[in-house]
């Protein structure tokens, strides 16, 4: 953990979305860190492949001052759990209906073993340049009549409609490269469960955060429980800042709650 002087605030909490999404999937968390004065930065996932897309969350990392908590949606945990294995200012982790694998686990074989998920079958396949002239490489979008029942369930028809349009691809890679080292074998982790999850798989995410040895939070929400809940996340997140950043000091934790969480 950073030497860094906790007493003068919270830590800066990172919010890595995950595939189909950007960082607007974060607002009512972000509305709600900010009001209670707690650093935020929601950064791009480049989405185009497990190691690029670590390698690139571990940079902003690296530039990011003072201590972090690291949150990811969905693919988005793969990402921070690969991109703060080397991350001195990480101090924990909070999986957000988000997958945790282990070392040399590949995603794609990951969920095709769920009962739950069924968003493979609402993948439309399409092609993108590759680095340096190499040919066409393959990408994946939600088929957007699709992307209400197998994506945001709990929104309105209207609200996920938004999001199936403003969708990103996310890259063949980021579901077929093994992940590396996994970050919650040595820090402390938060999960997000969300019962109805019917893109990641409920049952995939709960095991992979039971395995992590994470504090586990079930909500009744579909796999964007960030949007539709953003309440209960924005908990959870402050349930891992004041045990993280009190360096074990419960008067301290106890201070942080007084200060940024009640009115």
């Amino acid at each position: 953990m950073s030497d860094r002087d906790t007493t003068s605030g919270p830590p800066t909490v990172m919010l890595v979305h995950g595939a189909f999404a950007d960082g607007s999937s974060w607002r009512g968390v972000i509305e709600r860190l900010n009001a209670r004065g707690v650093p935020v930065v929601a950064p791009a996932n480049p989405l185009r492949g497990l190691s690029f897309d670590s390698a690139y969350i571990a940079s902003v990392l690296d530039q990011t001052p003072g201590l972090v908590i690291a949150v990811g949606h969905s693919y988005g945990g793969a990402v921070i759990s690969s991109a703060a294995t080397h991350a001195d200012n990480v101090v924990g982790l909070v999986f957000v209906a988000a997958f945790a694998p282990d070392k040399g686990e590949r995603l794609g074989e990951v969920t095709a073993t769920s009962k739950d998920a069924v968003l493979g079958a609402a993948l439309v396949p399409l092609h993108h340049p590759s680095a340096a002239g190499a040919g066409a490489a393959v990408e994946f979008t939600i088929d957007p009549a699709k992307f209400h029942d197998a994506f945001a369930a709990d929104l309105s028809e209207d609200e996920a409609a938004v999001m199936a349009a403003t969708q990103r691809p996310v890259a063949e890679l980021a579901f077929s490269e093994a992940a590396g080292a996994p970050a919650w074998k040595h820090l402390p982790s938060w999960a997000v469960v969300a019962t109805g999850d019917k893109a990641a798989g409920t049952d995939i995410t709960r095991s992979m955060a039971e395995r992590a040895g994470a504090s586990i939070t079930e909500v009744d929400a579909s796999h964007v429980v960030m949007v539709s809940q953003p309440e209960a996340v924005t908990d959870v997140i402050f349930q891992a800042i004041a045990v993280t950043a009190s360096n074990g000091d419960q008067s301290w934790a106890e201070a942080f709650f007084e200060a940024y969480i009640t009115d």
